[in-house]
């Protein structure tokens, strides 16, 4: 990084950076718990004296419990993209208003998720629901290992609660489907995108109005002929930072596509013993006749459904990836 020529390549030294970054905080994280673990020693011996150091020893002591949690998940994320941001969306499945009210509460958990875990979103597009809720969403989540955590989310959501929208108050069950991909960089050579593939329509943007909003056609849809990938954005203020958005967007799908038709390559080969596919559900809320969030592929359970919606996924990650790892093993 101290070469006089190392920013004539701004995307190079942005992939450097980034690492130097990680690799700063893992060494730092690493020296935080071994003082931590000493603090702990210390307390311990002066608790062999005083009785009130015990205390203090053991609320040290479930930190570093904790804080090793967190350093054992980071030797998960061995895949190429694990470490790159995420495109996250969310699609409304049938049921009309209840399913698009259901979309809505999934944005809000998995804001509040993100914005615990100090990462950044942005919302990329936004399609309102016909009365209430989303219909679709598309949120880019900036962090370290945003991807490598988020693919776990990857799958249907199942919702069952008493209906706030059926006058009878009737027991309704919606879904929604969570799709998770990676942010391709502009300098990764396995993803290309040539300007005669591609199909890019402008459009007026639909929304509640202001000073570009339903004035000018800054929305962008952006089709790759070959394969029939169809994506858009309308949420930027200009048509430009829409484009952008949407080539981001197609990158990361033409990635997906690329893994999935070498799965199934590999899943031909092995026969039966290939993974469930798409389309079947990943995880239950429940808010009606009980309070119950189960995770079906992993069977951990959270009691408390509010507190799963407020966030709290951290447990049915660790338990997802963890899983994955033993599998591999």
């Amino acid at each position: 990084m101290v070469e006089p020529h190392f920013w004539d390549n701004s995307s190079t030294a942005k992939q450097i950076t980034q690492q130097a970054t990680m690799l700063k905080n893992q060494i730092e994280e690493y020296t935080n718990l071994q003082k931590k673990i000493e603090d702990v020693e210390v307390l311990y011996e002066f608790g062999q004296k005083e009785e009130e150091y015990l205390g203090e020893a053991e609320k040290v002591l479930q930190q570093v419990i904790k804080d090793l949690d967190a350093l054992e998940l980071q030797l998960l994320f061995q895949g190429k993209y694990d470490a790159s941001n995420v495109i996250l969306s969310l699609h409304a499945g049938a049921g009309g208003t209840e399913s698009q009210d259901w979309t809505n509460m999934l944005l809000r958990m998995y804001t509040r998720w993100a914005e615990q875990q100090g990462f950044g979103v942005e919302m990329l597009d936004y399609l309102a629901g016909d009365e209430a809720g989303v219909k679709n969403v598309t949120l880019l989540i900036k962090g370290e290992n945003a991807y490598g955590l988020l693919k776990a989310e990857k799958g249907v959501h199942r919702l069952v609660r008493i209906s706030p929208f059926d006058a009878s108050g009737r027991r309704h069950t919606s879904f929604a489907a969570v799709d998770v991909l990676p942010e391709v960089d502009d300098a990764d050579a396995e993803i290309v995108l040539h300007s005669e593939e591609i199909k890019v329509d402008t459009y007026r943007a639909s929304g509640a109005g202001g000073q570009h909003v339903n004035k000018t056609d800054s929305a962008v849809r952006m089709t790759h002929l070959p394969t029939g990938i169809v994506v858009q954005c309308q949420n930027e203020r200009s048509q430009n930072a829409n484009r952008n958005a949407c080539e981001k967007i197609l990158k990361a799908r033409l990635l997906e596509l690329k893994r999935r038709e070498q799965e199934e390559e590999i899943e031909s080969l092995r026969g039966e013993l290939g993974e469930i596919g798409w389309g079947n559900q990943i995880r239950s809320y429940v808010f009606h006749p009980y309070s119950m969030v189960k995770d079906h592929r992993t069977d951990i359970e959270i009691g408390d459904v509010n507190r799963v919606m407020d966030g709290e996924l951290d447990p049915f990650i660790d338990a997802y990836l963890r899983m994955k790892a033993t599998q591999k093993q």
